[in-house]
């Protein structure tokens, strides 16, 4: 009985092992089975489905401005970036540079010109050009000092704030030259201005005097200068992007712009913003900027060629500005119907006084030397200042 006992026992035993065994084997297949099962599971959830591909929005064509080359033939390549729309004269520069570039090279260089923020916004096409992602810009003077605070000299109120003025200072010799400078130890350099206006102030309701003013709600660019201003004016800025302003300005988030007349008519901000009024406190313009690394690798030649290339277009460019600015006070007249002020003389003062303190504020970013500047001087924003003949 003993032996009998013991053999079901044995039996029993290898039949629970074997049954343990073919259990843990059935559970793990189980198991791989149920992975995809709980995913699909997952899936089905509404918020958790992966997202579908979305095609991407078709970017402005630049058909309308296609170079009448083959630029594959070039020796030398350069991708140059601009917010902004080429219906600017400013900003239509870039084609006309490589144009003229491409003759006066015979071919050996090819510009390749990105506006409408092909590349993106400035601040992030500012650090592919120092990184050396691309080798040119056409950087607003608002955006530029984020790379060169120097360059916030002509973003000042009052201090060039016309077509003449800006000529002028252009024309200076060594004081434009050091401007032009300012990114120089970010392994950037400057060449050449551009314009797109004067600023003034297109607002929702009639702006006469200071305390007209007062009560509209600005928008202004994300700058230094512009907000020490404002500051000092003791008005009431919004710092807002720029594509967010239509919206903003219909839905009177904010009734006034900062902004020059010829962008404000041609981007049809006149079509809510029926009042202009002409303060000319500053002009607003495009720094033509290009890698240094890049540039020094051309051959001599073609280093003064294009430097002068982009000069000579920028000059034809400054002259199309002031013309462009005069045919948009006509349209904005004539198609928006809106009404242009000028503060009093005594209110002007006023403002220029007032704006005297962004000046010696911002005096000492302008001052400093930085490493590879040729132009020393103890003090370079009063040498402007008396050249442009600003007295506050």
């Amino acid at each position: 009985m003993v032996k009998e006992y013991s053999r079901k026992s044995i039996i029993i035993v290898m039949i629970a092992v074997l049954a343990l065994v073919f259990s843990g084997v059935f559970l793990s297949s189980c198991g791989e089975a149920e992975k995809p099962a709980k995913t699909e599971e997952k899936a089905a959830e509404p918020v958790k489905e992966a997202p579908k591909p979305v095609a991407k929005k078709k970017g402005p064509s630049l058909d309308k401005w296609k170079p009448n080359f083959d630029p594959s033939t070039a020796k030398y390549k350069c991708v140059v970036s601009n917010v902004s729309h080429p219906v600017l004269k400013g900003v239509y520069t870039g084609f006309a540079i490589r144009d003229e570039l491409w003759k006066r090279t015979n071919g050996q260089i090819y510009l390749d010109y990105k506006p409408f923020s092909m590349l993106g916004g400035e601040v992030e096409v500012l650090n592919q050009l120092q990184m050396g992602a691309i080798q040119g810009m056409a950087c607003s003077s608002v955006a530029s000092t984020n790379l060169g605070p120097r360059f916030g000299l002509v973003n000042l109120p009052f201090l060039i704030n016309s077509f003449e003025k800006l000529d002028k200072f252009v024309n200076s010799g060594k004081l434009f030259d050091h401007f032009m400078m300012a990114m120089d130890h970010q392994g950037i350099m400057g060449v050449d201005i551009a314009s797109y206006g004067n600023y003034g102030w297109a607002t929702t309701v009639p702006v006469k005097t200071i305390a007209d003013a007062k009560k509209v709600k600005f928008r202004i660019a994300e700058a230094a200068v512009n907000k020490m201003s404002y500051k000092a004016w003791g008005f009431n800025p919004v710092v807002m992007p720029w594509p967010d302003v239509p919206v903003a300005l219909k839905q009177g988030v904010i009734t006034g712009l900062d902004h020059t007349l010829t962008v404000c008519s041609i981007t049809k901000k006149f079509e809510v913003a029926k009042y202009y009024t002409r303060l000319n406190y500053a002009q607003g313009l495009f720094i033509w900027l290009f890698n240094k690394a890049w540039y020094n690798s051309l051959p001599a030649d073609l280093q003064k060629t294009l430097k002068e290339t982009v000069s000579d277009m920028c000059a034809e460019a400054r002259k199309a500005d002031k013309q462009q600015e005069a045919e948009q006070i006509k349209a904005a007249t004539e198609k928006y119907g809106v009404e242009f002020f000028k503060l009093p003389d005594n209110e002007m003062k006023i403002l220029i006084k007032e704006a005297n303190l962004v000046h010696e504020e911002f005096a000492p970013e302008i001052n400093k030397l930085y490493e590879g500047d040729k132009y020393s001087s103890k003090n370079f924003l009063k040498e402007v200042q008396n050249y442009m003949n600003y007295k506050p």
